[in-house]
């Protein structure tokens, strides 16, 4: 029932831009959606991980661009083949999710301190590794060029959300039919009886940040493949993006509730509303403004079905 409501909502979101914009009801703004979501909607996915173990991620928005400037330093001063640069954005994004969860599940740091500073670190490792910088990975069209098409739309196919919903459905087979999955919402739920019960919760835990980082490799491909130039030092406020949709996708803070289609769903949301707001010749502030009082209305619905339940 709430996955229905936040989809009514989405198709009522949309519904009211096509009502008050008639720019926004042409293709190229539906084009302009898909190419919004991709990296917000990866980040997303794996961010819930970690939100339903009760935890947070601050690090998935630098640690995206470090992993993505990574890639475009060994591909255009190292000179390597494009395949290679991808797996190396991967490499490190998922690098610094084993880090998150060494820190957090082992060292037993709370987790928005730790992502915190792992957020600074990887803010400010990509500037020293490209030393101030601007990297570029190839457009479309050239030899190396077919990474777009996957990552992006494609003409008028969105051949980028094809790529979201099948990483989407592993994530939701991961989450629902495995061991690993059913202990994360364990941890959510109630990290000492877990733990009593015998589940290895160092190892489940550390598993939902690493999740996380490796799908913030996949955003770092998307963004890269959508925008083609990645600045030094960028990322901070990425992360309130993916945080938001799932927030918005209804995954409770507290732990222990969320689902892979809701966090869809609020990425969807809130890429209409980042892309339909300026038809409505606001100003980025205002579309900030928007975008929070949007969020904050999730995160009371979400404490008020708790206060219901727990009646």
């Amino acid at each position: 029932m709430q996955q229905l409501i936040i989809l009514i909502v989405l198709f009522l979101i949309y519904g009211l831009f096509a009502a008050l914009s008639p720019a926004f009801r042409s293709g190229s703004t539906l084009t302009s959606i898909f190419d919004a979501s991709y990296y917000v909607g990866f980040l997303a996915l794996g961010v819930t991980f970690v939100i339903i173990t009760a935890g947070i991620d601050l690090s998935i928005g630098t640690s995206m661009m470090c992993a993505a400037i990574t890639g475009g330093v060994v591909y255009n001063q190292l000179h390597a083949p494009l395949w290679v640069a991808l797996l190396v954005i991967l490499a490190m994004a998922t690098a610094v999710g084993c880090l998150n969860g060494f820190l957090v599940a082992k060292l037993k740091l709370p987790s928005f301190i730790a992502t915190l500073g792992t957020m600074m670190i990887t803010r400010g490792l990509s500037s020293i590794l490209s030393n101030v910088q601007t990297e570029t990975f190839p457009l479309r069209g050239t030899s190396d060029g077919w990474y777009k098409s996957i990552f992006r739309t494609s003409g008028d196919f969105p051949t980028g959300a094809i790529v979201l919903i099948g990483v989407a459905i592993l994530c939701a087979i991961i989450l629902n039919k495995t061991r690993t999955g059913r202990y994360i919402f364990a941890i959510g739920s109630n990290r000492e009886a877990t733990r009593l019960s015998g589940v290895n919760v160092v190892r489940s835990e550390a598993m939902a940040y690493i999740i996380a980082g490796f799908c913030a490799g996949l955003a770092g491909i998307a963004y890269a493949a959508t925008y083609t130039t990645i600045m030094p030092g960028s990322g901070a406020g990425f992360e309130m993006d993916g945080i938001a949709a799932v927030v918005v996708g209804g995954t409770s803070l507290a732990g222990g509730v969320g689902s892979i289609l809701g966090t869809l769903i609020g990425t969807f949301i809130m890429t209409v509303l980042k892309v339909g707001l300026p038809y409505l010749n606001l100003q980025p502030h205002y579309q900030i403004f928007i975008t929070g009082f949007v969020v904050i209305l999730a995160v009371y619905a979400d404490i008020y079905r708790n206060r219901k339940k727990n009646q």
